[in-house]
């Protein structure tokens, strides 16, 4: 498992006391507390499977000696009627576990799923997607995750790990070759080794970024293919290139054919539909 397990801990940690509260009493009145059984996570739509290891963690921390049998693994395509795991341990773990075992297995298989047809139409260009900050409060590492098991690669994970001078900071800043003197100003000043993306609103833009220089990546924001084309051959390797906006199934090739490097896709991760499993008991 490639998350922070501390902050996968804490979450399940804040996601148990939302959901269980002073008890999970539905459990706790019908089914008594050393009863043992077996459930299966029973997949019912064809897709992209992910957060198996999450789902693992999870049942372990409520129940460290529970079985499971991992039949289908993360990353890995699943159809109707396949099985990915076994659970066997307390009934009242299992009960306990469904809700939010399968609240994030759903979601991380519907962004892996929705990735995975990214990845696939980009497989014959250089072209890599990439995830966003678009993503729900509290789940970043899990829907980031999700993206990398579908064939995506990450973007910066927050506001800390790289910079980007988007168009409010550049208009803020008084321009483009003011914002990134002042950033590298700052980087020196904090001691920091911090990559610098740059976002564009034009041709224009790309001359003054490649006349300033003292960045690592330049970002086409609402380019034409045409314009991004013309754009990554002004560029001409000196520095990474990535496409963002309107970027979407039928025009991520376009964008690929022009040569940029990334597409970073926000919907991978804010306009997802769940894949459809359930947790069903083995009787």
């Amino acid at each position: 498992m490639s998350l922070n397990k501390e902050l996968l801990d804490q979450f399940i940690d804040h996601a148990l006391i939302e959901d269980v509260g002073d008890g999970d009493h539905s459990s706790l009145a019908c089914i008594p507390e050393k009863a043992e059984g077996s459930s299966k996570l029973l997949i019912k739509q064809k897709g992209i499977l992910a957060g198996v290891d999450v789902a693992e963690f999870i049942f372990r921390k409520l129940e460290p000696s529970i079985q499971i049998e991992i039949l289908i693994g993360d990353g890995e395509k699943v159809t109707t009627g396949d099985i990915s795991f076994i659970v066997t341990g307390k009934i009242q773990t299992l009960l306990k576990a469904e809700r939010l075992v399968l609240n994030i297995m759903q979601r991380m298989s519907g962004i892996a799923t929705h990735t995975r047809q990214y990845a696939d139409m980009l497989k014959d260009y250089h072209t890599t997607v990439l995830d966003t900050r678009k993503t729900t409060p509290g789940m970043r590492m899990l829907d980031k995750e999700a993206v990398r098991l579908g064939g995506g690669e990450n973007h910066r994970m927050g506001l800390y790990d790289m910079i980007m001078l988007k168009d409010n900071h550049i208009d803020f800043a008084g321009g483009i070759e003011k914002a990134i003197s002042k950033t590298r100003a700052y980087l020196k000043e904090k001691n920091k080794s911090l990559k610098i993306e740059i976002e564009v609103r034009s041709l224009d833009d790309v001359k003054k970024v490649l006349a300033t220089g003292g960045i690592d990546r330049i970002m086409f924001d609402n380019f034409t293919p045409e314009d991004t084309k013309k754009a990554v051959e002004l560029i001409d390797g000196r520095f990474e290139t990535e496409s963002s906006g309107m970027i979407n199934l039928d025009t991520v090739t376009k964008y690929a054919a022009s040569g940029v490097d990334y597409v970073s896709v926000g919907a991978l991760t804010h306009q997802i539909k769940s894949l459809d499993m359930s947790l069903k008991a083995i009787i």
